[in-house]
């Protein structure tokens, strides 16, 4: 668990430095996370507007930014949450949420059902930081949920400190919103923004505990807590995998390269017409992923694991196999009182990539 821990913090190092985690959470441009000047600010209270500045936002996003201290910290922390689910729940698939500038400034340009994912964990990562940093005392403008209609309060005594989903929510809608969409693949986008706000508002659970003489249950403190992000990914994936392809008369796929047309697939009434659902929508078939093209850098040289995924991801061009030697710490044992203490194992091992 140590070991997770420190790859996930160098994970998160490496994120911040680079401008490919970006998409679409914030503005128009890359992110580019810039390290703070070491220059005393004039006023304390302003020093989060260089960072606000730094994150390439719109004016209005601009403007909430600097309207409260926590915002451009809940913001780097949405987007690095956000990448590395993404690169977590496709780990195994052909396309594994590569988010090098190229790339993914070409997805988003299409109607894939990769790019609904992407915009749905994004939308996602941001409602999820904001609601625990309000909870967590780093917001000034809000703070824990009060939730009024939990149930019997006449039994229920408030206590905790709630995920203020709420405010929450309200910021999000308002941060990522525009003033209108033009056509169908921005309200695609938008339809899957919400999707992304819907399934975590849909993990919400009521937690309590008991108080009383003897561990009896006389009164109850109850608050309201988010489901961990991981779950979040994870629900957003199967909604990937089951996302609905809609269609329009006057907005066909041009079908380049290993792109398939989309065929129209107009609703009675209205060929533009987005369903109301819950699941993820795209507008035009993905391209193999298996080539490097604009959309990825191929799957040519990628780990696989034999016998599970490596005939779909190397795409019947085979694989290679190399032996090497590895030495991992094993037999670990919690000396007393403030220490593990590990062998070292050696054993060799078998890698596997895909062929070019």
């Amino acid at each position: 668990h140590i070991t997770l821990k420190i790859i996930a913090s160098v994970c998160i190092w490496i994120l911040l430095q680079l401008p490919s985690i970006y998409f679409r959470l914030t503005g128009t441009e890359p992110l580019s996370i810039l390290p703070l000047s070491s220059e005393p600010e004039e006023t304390l209270g302003k020093a989060h507007y260089k960072l606000c500045d730094r994150l390439k936002l719109d004016k209005k996003q601009r403007r909430m930014c600097r309207r409260d201290p926590g915002v451009a910290e809940t913001l780097m922390e949405a987007i690095s949450m956000s990448a590395l689910e993404c690169q977590y729940q496709f780990r195994f698939e052909r396309w594994n949420c590569t988010l090098e500038g190229r790339y993914r400034a070409s997805l988003l340009k299409r109607g894939f059902k990769e790019t609904a994912f992407l915009f749905a964990i994004s939308s996602a990562g941001l409602t999820h930081a904001m609601a625990k940093a309000c909870s967590a005392g780093r917001m000034e403008r809000c703070t824990c949920d009060e939730a009024p209609d939990l149930e019997n309060r006449k039994a229920w005594q408030w206590g905790g400190c709630g995920d203020n989903l709420k405010y929450s929510n309200k910021f999000v809608k308002e941060f990522l919103s525009k003033k209108s969409y033009k056509d169908l693949r921005e309200r695609m986008n938008m339809h899957n923004t919400n999707v992304g706000m819907k399934v975590i508002k849909a993990g919400v659970e009521t937690t309590c505990k008991c108080h009383g003489v003897s561990g009896s249950c006389t009164v109850q403190t109850c608050w309201r807590q988010l489901s961990p992000f991981h779950e979040i990914g994870k629900q957003l994936k199967q909604r990937y995998e089951t996302s609905l392809k809609v269609g329009s008369s006057t907005n066909e796929a041009t079908g380049e390269g290993d792109i398939s047309p989309a065929r129209a697939q107009p609703s009675p009434g209205h060929s533009d017409q987005i369903p109301r659902t819950m699941d993820l929508i795209h507008i035009e078939d993905s391209p193999s992923f298996c080539r490097m093209s604009k959309y990825s850098p191929g799957t040519s040289g990628r780990k696989c694991y034999k016998d599970k995924n490596c005939d779909s991801i190397c795409c019947g061009r085979g694989h290679n196999t190399q032996s090497r030697v590895v030495t991992r710490p094993c037999q670990c044992q919690v000396r007393w009182c403030c220490y593990v203490e590990c062998k070292q194992c050696t054993q060799r091992e078998e890698v596997y990539t895909c062929k070019e």
